[in-house]
């Protein structure tokens, strides 16, 4: 029989402190009343108040297109310098630059929010809107691109790329024959990470976005201020089952990766 450890205990104690709220909220997106006082029966009500809700909708595909748009130019930017930091051959740079990138990701959400909105007010002047949303939300996916690939680059066979090289194949057809294939997974997590990013942030988002546009996380903080409603319940719980399925999909293919690695070591 196996000893009872307090890091069980304080593990069960996190989860039930993360999930308890969620599933509380979860429970009462069902329910037949207005309050979360008093369940009084289970109804789909407040779903179906939800996808009434026109306005709600054309945030809800903002936010995808926004999600969507910063991802792919994130993954697409962050993929290169990832590459570009596989290849330096100064290894303080190479360093400063990962500590850099490391710093865009411990840095609160508040701050960047706050930099942006400077940035976007006084030094570059642009109109606050989807363009400075979609700036913001590209520039912190960057960083999380690039740890996601760069483990990638780092586990690639060097003697390809070199015997590569010595038959003569350009920059061109080794990045795209060899480095590419193989770093697949590490590129594809990265898009999964940086779309989950985007469709979650708030605190980012609420500095840099305008009158004109806004995206769902926004707009259930607006709603919550006027007032607890079950239909923010029931927007909550679609927006968690959406963000799950993308924690499931970024599981599968790490999953994948990792056996690919695990068969390729084998084989060599």
């Amino acid at each position: 029989m196996k000893k009872f450890k307090i890091s069980n205990l304080y593990l069960v104690f996190i989860f039930i402190l993360l999930y308890l709220p969620i599933a509380y909220l979860i429970f009462y997106s069902f329910n037949s009343g207005n309050n979360m006082n008093s369940f009084g029966g289970f109804s789909l009500s407040h779903y179906q108040e939800v996808f009434k809700d026109t306005r709600l909708w054309v945030i809800v595909i903002n936010t995808i297109i926004l999600g969507l748009l910063s991802s792919l130019i994130a993954t697409i930017i962050g993929t290169i310098g990832a590459i570009a930091i596989y290849y330096l051959k100064n290894e303080k740079v190479r360093k400063r630059i990962l500590n850099f990138n490391s710093v865009l990701m411990v840095m609160p959400d508040v701050m960047m929010g706050a930099s942006f909105l400077v940035l976007f007010t006084f030094l570059i002047k642009i109109p606050m809107g989807f363009m400075t949303v979609l700036l913001s939300h590209i520039a912190f996916s960057i960083p999380i691109v690039v740890l996601m690939v760069l483990p990638r680059l780092y586990a690639l066979n060097e003697s390809m790329i070199l015997a590569a090289e010595d038959l003569g194949a350009s920059d061109f057809t080794i990045l795209n024959k060899i480095i590419l294939p193989n770093i697949t997974g590490g590129v594809l997590t990265g898009f999964f990470m940086a779309l989950t990013y985007s469709l979650d942030d708030f605190a980012v988002t609420f500095f840099v976005t305008g009158s004109g546009f806004t995206t769902l996380s926004v707009e259930i903080y607006s709603r919550v201020r006027t007032g607890i409603s079950l239909e923010i319940n029931a927007l909550s719980t679609l927006m968690f089952i959406i963000s799950l399925l993308l924690v499931v999909i970024y599981y599968i293919i790490s999953q994948k990766e990792n056996a690919f690695v695990k068969r390729r070591a084998v084989n060599e």
